[in-house]
């Protein structure tokens, strides 16, 4: 797929005219990474900003004595390094290839000039950025308020109805992860994660097929949501 293409149907651009696209397409560098490349660190220079064509992407966290917790998992059509376009600052975050994966990349500088003669784009990575931060207050708010069953059903559902498959019976598919991930995207251990996904498996919300969880009662899950401590 060409890189005017790949920019087309990214909501980012999708507003753009072919000829802004194949502008910004040739702006664009194709990189391509195997699974745990680190991409960038915490505190690295933010340079350039990712698109991703093939693949996923984690941006992470880590705490001073090891610990990670997983913000989020990015999948094709999805932006990330979007931060260093606007302030500058160092990374905030790690991001790190979770399986191969295909990238194009962007310089902040040439973008810069770009979004001067472009200003729909930055409204629109206006709106990127607001739903990066709406996504962190939750994790705040689940952190604060909810328990590990909370927390995990959001993860669930947002993993199912962001980047998995729904079946002709209303069941989703979770993207294909280990419990190491989940758990870190949870913010427990893979021992809390266990417990919980086998309750849900013997209440029927959740099955497992093929090392893919499957939602099989999406309202079910939902309800837990709203589940305080």
């Amino acid at each position: 797929m060409s890189s005017v293409l790949v920019f087309k149907r990214s909501p980012l651009f999708a507003q753009l005219s072919m000829e802004q696209l194949t502008r910004l397409a040739s702006l664009a560098r194709p990189q391509r990474h195997g699974k745990d490349h680190v991409i960038f660190n915490e505190g690295d220079a933010g340079t350039a900003w990712y698109m991703i064509v093939k693949g996923r992407v984690k941006i992470s966290k880590s705490s001073p004595d090891g610990k990670e917790r997983t913000l989020v998992l990015l999948g094709p059509g999805d932006v990330f390094g979007e931060l260093a376009l606007i302030d500058g600052e160092p990374r905030s975050a790690d991001a790190v290839v979770a399986e191969d994966s295909e990238f194009l990349v962007v310089s902040r500088e040439e973008f810069l000039t770009f979004v001067m003669d472009q200003p729909q784009v930055a409204m629109s990575l206006l709106v990127v950025l607001s739903q990066r931060l709406r996504h962190t207050n939750l994790l705040v708010h689940d952190a604060a308020f909810f328990d590990v069953r909370g927390r995990l059903a959001r993860v669930l559902l947002e993993l199912a109805r962001g980047e998995g498959e729904t079946e002709p019976g209303g069941a989703l598919v979770c993207p294909r992860l280990t419990q190491s991930e989940l758990a870190s995207m949870v913010g427990v251990t893979r021992e809390s994660i266990n417990k919980w996904l086998r309750y849900y498996e013997r209440s029927g919300t959740v099955t497992r097929r093929h090392g893919r969880l499957v939602v099989l009662d999406p309202q079910r899950l939902a309800a837990d949501i709203s589940y305080v401590v």
